[in-house]
Parts: structure tokens; sequence; C-alpha cells
């Protein structure tokens, strides 16, 4: 029973890590918003199993919360603000897929390696956990430097922050009030970062944080 325990912990949590990395390979926005819902999803799975392996009720209100906000809520409101927007819906990348691709493997890797040899000691549980954690965020930094879309950048953020629950969760968890007040705080920024794209799509007609280097190269001579 406890290798099985073991082996469906590692299945989910490596099954987030291959999420992220469906990401780095999506060339349009809605696409990428569904993967995005995929990864809450898979998120939710791996936060209630830990819930159900540590006997910690409160592991639950995170599941419930990853569920409701970041796989369903979310991706539904990006998908109208899109619409809305009338942004381009395919997305501009600094580099090509593969040698993003190329990136996220060997960012995986160096997570892998650099967890593994800083925790010897720790539980062979956690210590997965905290590598695919640091696996899956490295990611997330990467999806947010090489795609020049506003929106594909708020979905890596996004995707950043469940790296930070799943390492959080896989550490025996967070004090329940620590974990909704996390909540709340990503659901504000979300609600910022939403006025903002209005404001920038109405100031500049696009999203494409490069019109706003240019701008403010303009700005500075």
């Amino acid at each position: 029973m406890h290798g099985l325990v073991f082996d469906i912990a590692h299945l989910l949590a490596g099954g987030l890590v291959v999420v992220s990395m469906m990401m780095l390979y999506q060339d349009r926005l809605y696409a990428l918003l569904n993967v995005f819902a995929l990864h809450s999803l898979v998120l939710t799975l791996s936060v209630a199993w830990q819930a159900y392996i540590q006997d910690a009720p409160h592991l639950y209100v995170t599941a419930a919360i990853a569920l409701v906000f970041k796989a369903i809520v979310i991706p539904v409101v990006l998908h109208r603000m899109i619409r809305q927007l009338g942004i381009h819906r395919e997305i501009e990348t600094v580099v090509g897929v593969g040698p993003t691709m190329l990136a996220g493997i060997g960012l995986v890797a160096l997570a892998m390696f650099v967890m593994l040899r800083v925790t010897p000691g720790a539980n062979p549980l956690v210590r997965e956990d905290l590598a695919f954690a640091l696996s899956v965020l490295l990611i997330s930094l990467l999806v947010m430097v090489t795609r020049r879309n506003a929106v594909s950048q708020v979905v890596g953020f996004m995707s950043l922050e469940n790296s930070l629950v799943l390492a959080a969760t896989g550490a025996k968890g967070m004090p329940l009030v620590v974990e909704i007040s996390v909540a709340f705080s990503i659901l504000i920024a979300f609600i910022v970062i939403g006025v903002f794209l209005f404001r920038i799509r109405e100031r500049f007609d696009t999203v494409d944080v490069a019109a706003l280097d240019d701008f403010k190269g303009r700005m500075r001579k």
C-alpha cells in the first residue's frame, strides 16, 4: 500500500511537469488556456491525494480552491477577455518551439539534479514533490520569458503559483489561513492584471509586450 501511495503521488506530480511542458509548444491562446485548465485540474488531484495520504482535511480546501478558481473561473474569464479585447489568437514567441522545448527539458533536469542533491535526508515523497515543483516553477518562468503576448504571460504567472502550491502541500502543507490568503491574493492580482490588459489594449491597440518596449524606447528619446 505504501508503494501504491508513492506511485500515485509521483504520477500526479510528474503529470504536472508534463502538462507544463505542453504549454511550451502551444501557439494558440485558446489552446494555451485549455492546457492551463488541465494544469490546474492535475494540481487539484495532486493536492487532494496529498490530503488523503497526510490525513490533512484542510488540504481539501486548497484542492477545491484550485479546482474552482484555477481550473474553471480563470480560464473562462480569460477566454471571454480574449473575445472582448479582440486579441490576436496566435502566440508570438521570442524563440522557436524547438529550442524552447529543449530549454524546458534542460530546466527539468537541472531542477531534479539540484533538489535531489540538496535534500538527501528528506522523505522520498517530499523530495520528489519538491523536485517536480521546482521543475514546474522554472518551466513557468520560461513560458513568461519566451511569450510576447501579455495573456500568455498571465498564464505563466498562474502556473508558477501552481508550482508553489505543489511544493507547499508536498512538504506537509501550509496552515489553512495562509492557503486562503494566498488564494485571495492571487485572485486580486488576476483582477488587477485584467484591468491592466484592458488599459493596454485601449492605449496601444495590442497586448504584445514588444509594443510596450518600443513605446518605452521612444519616451526615453
